[in-house]
């Protein structure tokens, strides 16, 4: 007979096909990995000056919220002597505070012709102005400071009578009328008065409606004057920014830094609203920190390219040792078969001899018979080894019972449930039953295959479970109720078949019919069954009875 040569074929093209595939998909990967990477980078360009803006103004909005509103504290007894201690200690702390006006206010009762409503009296009593000594050192200047116009003060004085006209003495003041009566913000400039208790506003209330003469009271304020130039930048995203400036809001680039750097700015905020910080990146840089955070990415790629240029590797590999394998078991059964026809052969030789119409001798009888009681043997042993041979390609399964505590076992099972579908709701109830012995990963793999069916064959608004686990005389009933799309019932009988499923739309992705099927066998091995209630658009509700002691 002539042995067939094509029986066993390698397809070099297919291998070379897949490294082609892969590699093109490393290639692929490497350019969607570095545009996303540069996006990246270019978005945080556009958007981390917050947080360097947010860094640099942070000793501004201390000073702002914190160290202003000390002043209140003194209650208007501030004089130039406390307000030259405050002032050093606002210059050694705040070094953007470059100027500090202090104003010693007077208020009193005077007979006023044109709002005889409003007879408060406000002026300066004194006046004093504090500044660094030359080249920032820690030492303070004051001097004494004509206040016969001052703008600031007579915006401030406007401020705070319009606050004792129209105040609610019934509540303390809410923020919104601190900053709107106390403060004043321009650019380079914040003006303060201390906040006036509600005692005290009941007394220069009184003061606007009555003329007391010699009555006096005193209120303090202090301007601020800023420069912007002293803030301190704190570029905490040295990898995006190259630079980070102070400049003019007016401020605008030259055409030459526009082509060859990256910019973008922000405003600052409060009294410096007239500046901005500057960020400028040369582009090299920014390609530097894309490369940079490149690198880990793409590394990862190769790594995986690699990886699975292995497994290709090791899938070639296996694919010719089962083809050897394969030559081996179709030798194995022709060399098999050839050795069943041998005794075969003499066995119908001897018997058609025996059942010949001469006569045998007893020696002859003989003869025959120990020839059919040889290759008689020959077959028993060849059963015995083809037998073993089935028994070790088919690995036998050992059940390793345990006690199980069942309320912990499905909570298990529940949780890893929730957390991969967060819109499966769950709900188990076990009446009766603390423990079950049985083999645990068994009884895992079908909990496991009815709860992903119940969750897979539902409809999205109603992917719903409850589980019920009850004793029932020496059984242990475990019920899944679901409520999904339900199956007809001329499909009912076949749903433990291997390999059966029924048509729809959840069963056409993923799919072997397998599932139900080996639930079955597992259960079966357990000594237990399974049976199922259905209908259509209802639900189903599988049922599984297990000995208590299996």
């Amino acid at each position: 007979m002539k042995r067939h040569r094509n029986i066993y074929r390698k397809n070099f093209s297919l291998i070379i096909i897949f490294m082609v595939l892969i590699s093109m998909t490393l290639v692929v990967a490497l350019i969607i990995s570095y545009n996303l990477t540069a996006n990246y980078v270019e978005n945080e360009f556009a958007s981390k000056k917050i947080d360097v803006l947010e860094e640099t103004i942070k000793p501004y909005n201390d000073f702002f919220t914190n160290k202003i509103s000390e002043i209140t504290s003194y209650q208007g007894y501030l004089n130039d002597t406390s307000a030259k201690n405050y002032s050093s200690s606002v210059f050694d702390n705040y070094p953007f505070v470059r100027r500090i006006i202090f104003y010693d206010i007077n208020i009193d009762s005077k007979k006023n012709e044109l709002k005889p409503e409003n007879n408060l009296n406000i002026t300066i009593k004194s006046a004093y102005q504090f500044h660094r000594d030359k080249d920032d050192k820690d030492g303070i200047s004051g001097s004494p400071k004509k206040s016969s116009s001052d703008a600031d003060f007579y915006n401030m004085a406007n401020k705070l009578s319009d606050y004792i006209t129209f105040a609610d003495t019934a509540r303390n003041p809410t923020p919104d009328e601190i900053y709107r009566y106390f403060y004043d913000v321009k650019s380079g400039k914040i003006s303060y008065m201390n906040i006036l208790r509600r005692e005290d506003v009941k007394i220069y209330r009184d003061l606007q409606k009555n003329v007391r003469l010699g009555v006096n009271y005193d209120q303090n304020m202090l301007t601020f004057l800023l420069d912007p130039y002293k803030l301190v930048i704190k570029n905490n995203h040295k990898e995006l920014y190259q630079s980070v400036s102070i400049k003019p809001v007016v401020y605008y680039p030259l055409d030459n830094d526009v082509s060859d750097n990256r910019l973008t700015e922000v405003a600052l905020p409060g009294a410096f609203s007239d500046y901005k910080l500057f960020f400028k990146s040369n582009n090299s840089y920014i390609k530097a920190e894309i490369n940079h955070r490149f690198m880990p990415i793409g590394a990862t790629v190769f790594l995986i390219y690699i990886f699975l240029m292995l497994i290709g590797y090791l899938i070639y590999r296996n694919l010719k040792v089962n083809l050897r394998l394969f030559k081996l078991q179709y030798d194995f059964i022709n060399n098999f078969t050839h050795e069943f026809k041998t005794p075969l052969s003499v066995i119908k030789i001897a018997g058609s001899n025996l059942r010949g119409e001469t006569g045998l001798s007893d020696r002859q009888l003989k003869h025959y018979g120990k020839i059919l009681d040889e290759e008689a043997d020959k077959l028993n042993e060849l059963m015995t080894k083809l037998l073993s041979f089935t028994q070790l390609e088919n690995k036998s399964i050992d059940i390793k019972k345990a006690e199980i505590d069942v309320n912990e076992f499905v909570q298990k099972y529940i949780d890893s449930f929730r957390m991969k579908y967060p819109d499966f709701k769950l709900e188990y109830k076990i009446k009766d039953v603390k423990t079950i012995l049985a083999d645990p990963v068994l009884l895992g793999s079908v909990f496991q295959n009815l709860m992903e069916n119940a969750y897979k064959y539902s409809h999205p608004e109603k992917k719903e479970l409850n589980i019920t686990i009850a004793f029932d005389k020496r059984n242990v009933v475990c019920s899944f109720k679901d409520k999904g799309i339900g199956i007809p019932k001329n499909e009912l009988s076949n749903i433990f078949n291997k390999f059966y499923r029924i048509e729809n739309k959840y069963n056409q992705n993923g799919s072997v019919g397998l599932g139900l099927a080996f639930c079955k066998e597992l259960i079966n091995f357990m000594n237990g069954e399974i049976t199922v209630n259905s209908q259509v658009d209802k639900g189903s509700e599988f049922i599984v009875t297990l000995p208590y002691d299996n």
